[in-house]
């Protein structure tokens, strides 16, 4: 079938190639369309109850991560000049389309009491604009006496300030994003230049922006130093242009369909799927080489192009596809998971594999038997003089020294396992930039002055309608707010409580000492103050008191921001401190409390990723085991082929442990795709050796040594490659991705040792040459080197038109 594959590829050059021309042109014209995203949700699957509840919650009080901070300390900015740059600035940022609200100093409204109509107004503080800086300290000591807004807007202790943008969401979820965020950073520059005051930036939406950013320009970096790289690899290997152009043409290819696969599938951009055509170049370049060198290798022993390509496709067809089938099902497995961002993952790197092996498949050989054939200087890598000898050791190692080989592995074992026991499970909000970015240093500036700005909600549900309005349950809620105020890592809460205590600070003329729940003899006299002034229509914003209870005044919602502590501190304050308190006062009363928000989602959902990722690697074991199987017919060669490769994980962990790199999904994700690509290498070597074997008379010693020496030198090609390629992500500011390079060069490395010296001593000391039933079909088309007796009925030259033209 691969012969006449073959035949027909190289017969039918030019309509393939217009072909690929046009789906080229396709995928290129809906990969321009293709959009950046940085959704912490995405993480946890759709169905899960958290989920569900979150989603539910933002229907009833809106989103919880809309909110971008710009924070400043520095007391100048109370001078008149500055104070009035402030206000033009506000007012500029509140023009910006994709910008719903904005919450300043200059803009603070305060509540004042309308005893004629019983009612209370919103006034801003600021109504007219201070002329002096007298009128500006007179009304500044008015600011500083609104409880409400202390460690909200205003920190008590340091006397920094921030302003609070509220982000359209359309906006936030689609490409203008990184437009809106551009207008306003601008705008925040311009500042700091007039008044030279410093800004600090924070919050979701600004998170988001530089992450996509930085994905974006790291996707367009890792392409072009990926190219680079296999560019270099690639001349080096073959020492001709021909071989570096061409095969890097077609990983370019690929990448174009990767991405407009992406648009076609209604993907978008991530951190992870950014990294998919990178790994599909690296991925892809050892199908070229694999085929260029066996071309290499058939041309010089026949002298014919065209029968030499023939040959190689009919012989390593197979091999190749099950190769790239092999390494997909290190990326198919998370399409088995149900979180959106791994699914999307896995599906795109994995149709994106086999599209590399068949655009590969079909221009290889139209292209180079086009081409002149390969001059006898372009020929001398076949030779592999470099590792003979390395090869020529690891022979020894296998043959001589099998007991030494087996105590060096117990021992990375034991090694592996006490830094696997140091591995510890914890990931941040923004952990995969560097610690000195300006994020995390913007970051601190807000968890010094503030505590932190990452969104934490908590919904108070009393069990009964108007249940809000009582007042023994409003002081519940109280005293579990006082608890919240006592934690060093938590916002000021803010919520109908609060909304409540400023209503009773306004009944007593803006005295800050009856900033507090009114009593029962005054409950009634304020709320219906309250009431007037809704209905009334009297400046209350009754808008901001639906954003904190539901339309039955049913459930209250408590909004606080949160340090990003890390998910392994996150849990043991909701377990240890919250949860405890919140028995402790709700307990018996049929009220329920339930915290919420994008920072629980996104701790369970690492959670949720690592314990899928689990599974995910076991189904991995499952199916390479299971491809081994159908290979080979044996159970023996499942053993022989899983045992090195879990050898290679273990020391792989092991590396984690010993340098402090955390488990965490972008770290987690190297297991299965390490077990998918190294398991290339030890059906390539199981298969060789299983066909050296009926060919050296069962003869088991003899067959390892025939088996390294051909296969070996391919074997370290391959893994040369890859290690290459990978590494380039050692250069990602992020560093999950960093991680994520290092630990895949390092498992490539370590596979080296498992496939070419491990594996072999295994089959030395547990083959004793009596073969089991084994596929031949399959096998046969595993073979590293050809013989003039191979077979070649079935290419049949004069079928192919331009067989001439190409001698001539």
């Amino acid at each position: 079938m691969w012969s006449k594959l073959a035949l027909f590829t190289i017969k039918n050059r030019r309509i393939l190639v217009l072909l690929l021309a046009v789906i080229t042109v396709f995928m290129g014209w809906h990969a321009r369309k293709v959009e950046m995203t940085y959704d912490f949700a995405q993480v946890v699957s759709p169905d899960d109850p958290d989920m569900v509840y979150f989603q539910q919650f933002k229907r009833t009080f809106g989103e919880d991560g809309n909110v971008f901070v710009l924070g400043l300390q520095d007391s100048s900015v109370y001078k008149l000049g500055n104070f009035n740059e402030l206000r033009s600035l506000t007012d500029t940022l509140g023009k910006v389309q994709g910008v719903s609200g904005v919450l300043s100093v200059t803009k603070l409204i305060k509540l004042e009491k309308d005893t004629s109509n019983q009612s209370f107004r919103a006034s801003p503080i600021f109504k007219e604009f201070p002329q002096t800086q007298t009128e500006l300290d007179s009304l500044m000591r008015v600011v500083n006496r609104q409880e409400f807004y202390k460690g909200q807007l205003i920190s008590p202790t340091t006397g920094a300030t921030l302003l609070a943008l509220t982000m359209d969401p359309k906006f936030l979820n689609s490409s203008k994003r990184e437009g809106v965020m551009k207008e306003i950073l601008a705008h925040a520059e311009r500042f700091q230049q007039k008044t030279g005051i410093r800004m600090h930036y924070a919050g979701l939406p600004y998170v988001r922006a530089t992450m996509t950013t930085k994905v974006a320009a790291e996707m367009k970096l890792f392409v072009a130093l990926t190219v680079l790289m296999m560019a270099v690899t690639l001349f080096m290997f073959f020492r001709t242009w021909a071989a570096v152009v061409f095969p890097i043409l077609i990983v370019l290819i690929v990448v174009v369909w990767c991405i407009g696969s992406m648009v076609l599938m209604g993907y978008k951009i991530n951190l992870l799927t950014g990294l998919i055509p990178s790994i599909i170049i690296v991925i892809g370049i050892p199908n070229c080489t694999y085929l260029l060198s066996r071309y290499h290798y058939d041309y010089r022993k026949s002298g014919n192009q065209v029968l030499a390509m023939t040959r190689v496709i009919s012989k390593i067809g197979l091999v190749t596809l099950m190769n790239n089938t092999t390494t997909a099902i290190g990326f198919v497995v998370f399409c088995f998971t149900n979180i959106a961002i791994l699914y999307q993952f896995g599906l795109v790197a994995t149709v994106n594999i086999f599209v590399a092996f068949l655009v590969s498949f079909i221009l290889i050989p139209i292209v180079f038997t086009i081409l002149p054939p390969p001059t006898p200087k372009q020929l001398e890598h076949l030779e592999a003089a470099p590792l003979t000898k390395l090869l020529e050791f690891f022979e020894h190692l296998v043959l001589e020294r099998r007991g030494t080989v087996y105590l060096a592995a117990l021992a990375l074992i034991a090694l592996s396992v006490g830094g696997i026991v140091k591995v510890k499970s914890v990931s941040y909000m923004v952990d995969d930039l560097p610690k000195d970015s300006s994020v995390n240093a913007d970051l601190k500036f807000f968890e010094q002055h503030f505590n932190g700005v990452m969104p934490l909600e908590i919904v108070v549900n009393t069990g009964s309608k108007r249940g809000i309005m009582k007042l023994k349950n409003l002081e519940r809620i109280d005293r579990f707010e006082k608890f919240l105020r006592t934690q060093p890592v938590l916002t000021t809460p803010v919520s109908i409580v609060t909304f409540l205590k400023a209503s009773t600070q306004a009944f007593y003329n803006d005295n800050p000492e009856y900033y507090r729940l009114p009593d029962n003899s005054e409950k009634n006299f304020i709320l219906s103050y309250l009431a007037h002034s809704q209905g009334a229509g009297g400046g209350m914003d009754s808008k901001l008191i639906r954003s904190f209870t539901d339309s039955t005044a049913q459930r209250a919602r408590i909004s606080l921001k949160i340090a990003d502590i890390g998910s392994r501190n996150l849990d043991t304050l909701l377990t240890n401190q919250i949860q405890p308190q919140i028995k402790e006062i709700f307990n018996g009363t049929g009220m329920d409390v339930k915290l919420t928000g994008t920072t629980i989602l996104f701790t369970k959902g690492n959670e949720y990723l690592i314990h899928s990722l689990k599974e995910s690697l076991i189904i991995a074991f499952v199916l390479v085991g299971l491809v081994v199987l159908i290979l080979f017919r044996s159970i023996r060669a499942v053993f022989f082929t899983l045992l090195p490769n879990f050898f290679t994980l273990l020391l792989t962990g092991g590396i984690m442990g010993y340098f402090g790199i955390p488990l965490k999904p972008s770290t987690a994700l190297i297991f299965s795709i390490a077990l998918g690509i190294d398991g290339d290498n030890s059906i390539h070597l199981l298969a060789k050796f299983r066909q050296e074997l009926a060919a050296n008379g069962h003869r088991v010693r003899a067959a390892i040594s025939t088996t390294l020496s051909e296969a070996g030198t391919s074997m370290i090609y391959t893994s040369i490659v890859l290690f290459l390629g990978f590494s380039v992500f050692a250069f990602s500011e992020f560093g999950g991705t960093k991680a994520l390079g290092l630990l895949m060069s390092a498992s490539l490395l370590i596979t080296n040792f498992s496939n070419l010296i491990l594996l072999p001593c295994l089959l030395v000391t547990f083959e004793h040459g009596k073969d089991e039933n084994i596929n031949e079909s399959f096998i046969q088309h595993f073979d590293h080197t050809y013989h003039e007796e191979d077979d070649d009925a079935e290419i049949n030259l004069r079928r192919i038109p331009l067989q001439k033209k190409l001698d001539s």
